[in-house]
């Protein structure tokens, strides 16, 4: 995967494993506060059952990975946590979207998501449908709203338009979107099927939101543009790390395990990277990618970037 490795002006070394840090802590109480803005950003009114189905997919728990990527790109630009909450929770909102119309009957047709019925099961088609694009036009709506920031001015609407526009890329059609439909296509391929390919999906489809959460953040917290390059790097690293962690995980854990059902890839005939490279291959490939991404954190505030340099042990080291 190629990748800008020019170094900061005043590079440092990549940040060391700071054993002090806490990331178990970090992580509560990140995915605490995003959870709260989450609840909040989606109140049960009429129609509920509507809105129950949103809250459904929105609320069932989760890693909250994206959101959190989100807020550790603002603290190492300078940034607070309030600069970066609206955009944590749109980024949520739609990888919501993006797992409730995965798992529809007409895309992957999945019954189960974070251990439980997935929302067209817990519902029903229809319901599912409309709740996942009424999520996406949340997650705008959320994130380009001035009254969603600090009333200071510390957000101001040159970075906010920015951010927009860097979801709406990510999340629309040279983005996530993108992806999906080229890995819909490319189903059943087999053996016709390149490496290039599987990373032209994956880059799309997986990396693609997880880098927006960290460049989104990134913008609103002041990063410089060669920053923003930098962590958009980092970013694209563990969003291809991400999706081979998860290939990796469909062939070696169960449905109990991972929550949802495990084996999906094979009994479909997707291409994956096991498929494609064999399992010791992948995990190689995948620690050629956590290094890869550390190298992007050189020339940040060491203290300050130890959040992102353990978010991307913790996508490398996942179990589900």
């Amino acid at each position: 995967m190629e990748v800008d490795t020019c170094p900061s002006p005043a590079a440092e070394p990549a940040p060391a494993e700071a054993e002090a840090f806490d990331f178990k802590g970090y992580m509560l109480r990140k995915a605490a506060a995003v959870n709260s803005a989450l609840d909040e950003a989606v109140p049960l009114v009429h129609p509920e059952r509507f809105y129950e189905a949103m809250r459904y997919s929105l609320l069932a728990g989760g890693k909250r990975v994206r959101p959190v990527l989100c807020l550790a790109a603002c603290e190492v630009s300078g940034g607070r946590d309030a600069c970066a909450m609206p955009a944590a929770v749109a980024v949520e909102m739609i990888h919501t979207m993006s797992l409730i119309h995965d798992d529809l009957p007409i895309m992957d047709d999945d019954d189960f998501r974070r251990g439980r019925p997935s929302c067209h099961r817990a519902f029903d088609d229809p319901v599912a449908l409309l709740a996942g694009d009424a999520l996406t036009f949340l997650a705008f709506g959320h994130l380009a709203d001035p009254a969603s920031y600090p009333a200071d001015g510390s957000v101001p609407p040159d970075r906010i338009v920015r951010a927009v526009s860097e979801l709406a890329r990510c999340a629309g059609a040279g983005g996530l979107v993108l992806g999906q439909m080229a890995d819909m296509e490319a189903t059943g391929l087999g053996n016709h099927f390149s490496l290039d390919q599987l990373e032209f999906i994956h880059l799309h489809k997986t990396a693609a939101l997880l880098e927006a959460s960290v460049v989104i953040g990134a913008i609103v917290g002041g990063a410089s543009d060669h920053q923003i390059e930098q962590l958009r790097n980092y970013g694209r690293c563990i969003g291809l790390l991400f999706q081979v962690v998860d290939d990796i995980l469909d062939v070696t854990k169960s449905s109990e395990e991972l929550g949802k059902t495990a084996g999906k890839d094979s009994a479909s005939d997707k291409t994956t990277y096991p498929k494609l490279l064999g399992l010791e291959k992948s995990r190689e490939f995948a620690e050629e990618l956590l290094k890869d991404s550390k190298e992007q954190l050189a020339g940040f505030d060491p203290v300050k970037a130890a959040p992102l340099l353990h978010l991307a042990n913790y996508i490398a080291d996942r179990q589900k």
